[in-house]
């Protein structure tokens, strides 16, 4: 027999018991679904955040007291929290900083603000910003209307914005928002400026949902408490960025009066670090998803081997015929494990398509906005599909290559 007879001969084997093929397939779809889902949601996800972090820049840092962020705590661990970065000590840095690197400086002020117009408002998810002069440079936002603040408005504080995308469509979406006045936070403001889409960021909005007003006015609004100031740093000099970090470091130990031998009471944050941060958190989920389908496989393979040495029995009598006809025991073990390969194969591209799907559909939930497709799992994954098959294949198929063709023939 062919390779091509052997693979006709597995499906029609399959046919005949197909009931307990599906089973079986089924089985090891489900260990293939965990493994290729967990692996693409986490991929999906990375891509996302890898995304979020270009818009950082690649030569940026931000500098935030310690236990305290605009985005809350990191990696789920609450750092022990210092005082928080002042107004002042952010001034101080950015002017000692000088030529030698672009800072901005920014506040969190609301997370949860509706904005109304005419009548008509937005959701309560809008975010209140306030920001200083660089701070659209750095984060990488750029405008599709209107201006950025002037240097009078930054400095006298005036009930100006700048908005996403998002407040546009709600407020004013078959006019331009430029000109436009909008009341939040119990203040009316002129919208100057509106910003390019950006998308959503991991669930947040991105830009779209934002509103940036001039870093004075934010000290003015109304709040529950102070304000955390955010510094941001960048620089356009490849190659400079540990550099630059070792400066600022410095620079702020001074202005926080951080004394000698003690720990920084703040963070230095660039993309890199972040990434690692990342790198490390989605390997040991990769780990423990490895873990889970690999006992899932380990259960199909022992399915798959019983319905082997099941199907050797059964066709006991047709394996004495072929015998009899010429067929050598090569042949025999060719025709059992191509059959446990293919059953392999149908369960585990049917887990793998699920996994993809899954996958993506898991990292768009959190809000990843990108299809991934995983060539290298679905390849890894294919792999495994034949592994599985000639390990569970193998004793049946040696077992049925092994029988007598006389007492085959007798076999009743």
């Amino acid at each position: 027999m062919n390779p091509f007879e052997n693979v006709r001969e597995a499906f029609r084997s399959i046919r005949a018991n197909l009931l307990r093929t599906i089973l079986t397939a089924l089985i090891l779809s489900i260990g293939l679904f965990a493994l290729v889902g967990i692996l693409t949601g986490i991929d999906a996800m990375k891509n996302s955040l890898s995304e979020t972090f270009a818009s950082l820049g690649a030569n940026s840092f931000e500098i935030h007291a310690k236990g305290y962020s605009n985005r809350g705590r990191r990696g789920g661990v609450q750092a022990k929290q210092y005082q928080p970065v002042s107004f002042l000590e952010a001034k101080q840095y950015k002017s000692a900083m000088g030529d030698d690197a672009q800072v901005g400086v920014s506040a969190f002020i609301a997370g949860a603000v509706e904005m109304k117009a005419n009548g008509t408002k937005t959701n309560p998810n809008m975010q209140v910003v306030a920001g200083d002069e660089n701070y659209l440079k750095i984060q990488g936002y750029n405008l599709a209307e209107g201006r950025i603040f002037s240097q009078s408005e930054l400095n006298s504080g005036a009930n100006v914005l700048i908005v996403g995308q998002e407040i546009r469509s709600k407020l004013f979406p078959k006019q331009t928002p430029v000109g436009k006045y909008v009341s939040a936070l119990g203040r009316r403001f002129l919208i100057v400026g509106l910003l390019e889409k950006s998308g959503s960021s991991m669930g947040g909005g991105g830009a779209d949902r934002l509103a940036l007003v001039p870093l004075e006015t934010g000290n003015q609004l109304p709040r529950q408490r102070a304000l955390t100031y955010d510094i941001k740093t960048a620089t356009d000099q490849q190659g400079t960025l540990n550099f630059l970090i070792g400066q600022a470091t410095g620079v702020m130990r001074a202005v926080r009066h951080d004394k000698l031998g003690q720990e920084d009471s703040f963070v230095v944050e660039s993309s890199e670090s972040l990434a690692s941060d990342l790198e490390a958190i989605s390997g040991k989920v990769r780990a423990g998803g490895s873990i889970m389908a690999f006992i899932t496989l380990l259960g199909a393979s022992i399915a798959l081997m019983n319905i082997m040495l099941v199907s050797v029995t059964e066709r006991t009598r047709e394996i004495g015929i072929r015998k009899a006809l010429g067929a050598t025991a090569v042949q025999i073990r060719q025709q059992f494990l191509i059959e446990a390969i293919v059953i392999c194969l149908l369960g585990g591209s049917f887990g793998i398509l699920l996994g993809v799907l899954g996958g993506n559909g898991v990292a768009k939930f959190v809000g990843s906005g990108s299809f991934l497709i995983p060539w290298m799992w679905m390849m890894i994954g294919l792999v495994i599909c034949v592994g599985v098959g000639l390990a569970s294949g193998y004793y049946p198929a040696s077992k049925a290559a092994a029988l007598d063709p006389i007492d085959s023939l007798r076999y009743e």
